[in-house]
């Protein structure tokens, strides 16, 4: 008897502590499993989406502004879904930087969303945002100097852009190795830090980096490791299994 009363005591605390819950937090713990279930994702946005409704609250912007951000790498079946959702997240990152411009996940999801728009909808078509994205790094950066996620943007940026317009290895390595001195859990910094060496030809070093992306016990952020640098980190492995 005395086990069963327990029993629904604790149900009853847990009942009450996700009611207690706002929005931003019950969907931060969705999209911290979304690993296990994709459609957290889409369960996410939803959350938001109507909390944004009602409360135009600038951490509800912020956190959507996010979501979006997954749901176009991860739930989009088309480029035209794609450029729709890091169009809405770059929107409600641009408002919420408005309101909050000292906050730096505003900018940070602001100038994420700005950027993949951009590559989705090719980079020579969208150069116009460059400095955009370059501007908000940077205000970042001068907010938050150990911001890991604004190190990986511009690593990614130098990376990405050609020679002519911008782009430069060195200054992308720089900036993957500051991140990763900062968090070395952040995986997704590794992964993109062989990218780099794969493409300038520095293989062994290649091989370190995704082995340490494997071989990590402890990643900052789980899902992100499960669903999308695992698999990254051994597609890559594999490109190169026969490079010297």
């Amino acid at each position: 008897m005395l086990a069963r009363v327990a029993a629904v005591a604790v149900l009853l605390l847990s009942v009450a502590a996700v009611a207690a819950q706002t929005p931003v937090e019950a969907s931060r713990a969705l999209i911290a499993r979304y690993h296990e279930d994709q459609a957290n994702i889409d369960r996410a946005r939803d959350l938001l989406e109507a909390a944004l409704s009602k409360d135009r609250q600038v951490e509800t912007m912020v956190m959507l502004s996010y979501v979006q951000f997954l749901w176009g790498d991860l739930r989009a079946k088309s480029d035209d879904d794609k450029l729709a959702a890091y169009d809405h997240g770059r929107q409600l990152g641009e408002r919420a930087v408005e309101l909050a411009p000292k906050n730096p996940e505003a900018h940070v999801w602001y100038a994420i969303n700005t950027a993949r728009y951009g590559q989705t909808r090719g980079i020579m078509r969208s150069l116009f945002l460059l400095p955009t994205v370059q501007r908000e790094i940077d205000t970042i950066l001068s907010l938050d100097p150990k911001n890991t996620r604004a190190q990986s943007l511009a690593g990614n940026v130098y990376m990405t852009l050609p020679g002519i317009v911008g782009g430069d290895a060195a200054r992308a390595e720089d900036h993957f190795k500051k991140g990763l001195a900062i968090d070395p859990r952040f995986t997704v910094l590794r992964v993109d830090l062989a990218r780099l060496y794969i493409a300038t030809g520095r293989y062994a070093e290649a091989r370190q980096e995704l082995t340490r992306v494997l071989d990590e016990r402890a990643p900052r952020i789980v899902a992100d490791w499960t669903v999308r640098d695992v698999p990254r980190a051994r597609g890559l492995l594999d490109s190169i299994k026969d490079k010297r």
